[in-house]
Protein backbone atom coordinates (compact mmCIF):
# COMPACT_ATOMS: atom_id res chain seq x y z
CA UNK A 1 0.00 0.00 0.00
CA UNK A 2 1.23 3.58 -0.69
CA UNK A 3 2.33 5.81 2.15
CA UNK A 4 -0.20 8.28 1.33
CA UNK A 5 -3.06 5.99 0.88
CA UNK A 6 -2.36 4.57 4.23
CA UNK A 7 -2.01 7.80 6.06
CA UNK A 8 -5.43 8.86 4.92
CA UNK A 9 -7.61 5.20 5.79
CA UNK A 10 -5.63 4.65 9.10
CA UNK A 11 -7.34 8.42 9.88
CA UNK A 12 -3.61 9.67 10.96
CA UNK A 13 -4.12 12.30 8.25
CA UNK A 14 -7.89 13.59 7.69
CA UNK A 15 -7.05 14.01 3.37
CA UNK A 16 -5.24 12.13 1.00
CA UNK A 17 -3.96 15.41 -0.22
CA UNK A 18 -2.96 16.08 2.79
CA UNK A 19 -1.07 13.28 3.64
CA UNK A 20 0.38 13.70 -0.27
CA UNK A 21 1.90 17.04 1.21
CA UNK A 22 3.70 15.97 4.43
CA UNK A 23 5.32 13.22 2.48
CA UNK A 24 6.36 14.77 -0.54
CA UNK A 25 7.93 17.70 1.61
CA UNK A 26 10.24 15.25 3.96
CA UNK A 27 8.30 14.95 6.69
CA UNK A 28 7.62 11.54 6.80
CA UNK A 29 10.78 8.75 7.68
CA UNK A 30 10.44 5.11 7.06
CA UNK A 31 12.51 2.90 8.92
CA UNK A 32 15.37 5.62 8.48
CA UNK A 33 14.91 6.70 5.12
CA UNK A 34 13.03 9.63 3.74
CA UNK A 35 9.81 8.29 2.17
CA UNK A 36 8.11 9.71 -0.81
CA UNK A 37 3.72 9.70 -1.27
CA UNK A 38 4.42 6.98 -3.28
CA UNK A 39 6.83 4.46 -0.99
CA UNK A 40 5.10 0.96 -0.57
CA UNK A 41 4.55 -0.30 3.06
CA UNK A 42 4.41 -3.57 4.55
CA UNK A 43 3.53 -4.59 8.27
CA UNK A 44 6.03 -3.90 10.63
CA UNK A 45 7.23 -0.79 8.84
CA UNK A 46 8.36 2.34 11.34
CA UNK A 47 6.42 5.64 10.36
CA UNK A 48 8.39 8.44 11.67
CA UNK A 49 5.76 11.61 11.09
CA UNK A 50 6.88 15.11 11.54
CA UNK A 51 4.09 17.44 11.62
CA UNK A 52 4.05 21.45 13.21
CA UNK A 53 5.65 20.64 16.52
CA UNK A 54 4.71 17.37 16.95
CA UNK A 55 6.05 14.34 15.92
CA UNK A 56 4.94 10.65 16.36
CA UNK A 57 6.84 7.59 15.93
CA UNK A 58 4.43 4.45 14.83
CA UNK A 59 4.48 0.64 13.69
CA UNK A 60 2.79 -0.42 10.95
CA UNK A 61 0.42 -3.32 12.22
CA UNK A 62 -1.91 -4.30 9.16
CA UNK A 63 -2.61 -2.92 5.65
CA UNK A 64 -6.41 -2.30 4.59
CA UNK A 65 -7.40 -0.41 1.83
CA UNK A 66 -10.77 0.26 3.48
CA UNK A 67 -11.49 0.35 7.41
CA UNK A 68 -14.45 1.73 9.64
CA UNK A 69 -13.63 4.73 11.16
CA UNK A 70 -13.76 2.88 15.07
CA UNK A 71 -10.68 0.79 13.69
CA UNK A 72 -7.98 2.60 11.97
CA UNK A 73 -5.93 2.94 15.14
CA UNK A 74 -5.79 -1.04 14.95
CA UNK A 75 -4.09 -0.44 11.59
CA UNK A 76 -0.80 0.97 14.02
CA UNK A 77 0.43 0.80 17.21
CA UNK A 78 1.92 4.40 18.61
CA UNK A 79 5.37 3.78 19.87
CA UNK A 80 6.55 7.90 20.71
CA UNK A 81 5.15 10.79 20.77
CA UNK A 82 6.42 14.17 21.14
Amino acid sequence: MRLDKFLKVSRIFKRRTVAKEVSKNGRVIINDRTAKPGTELKPGDILEISYGQKTIKIKVLKLNSYIKKEDADSMYEIIEQS
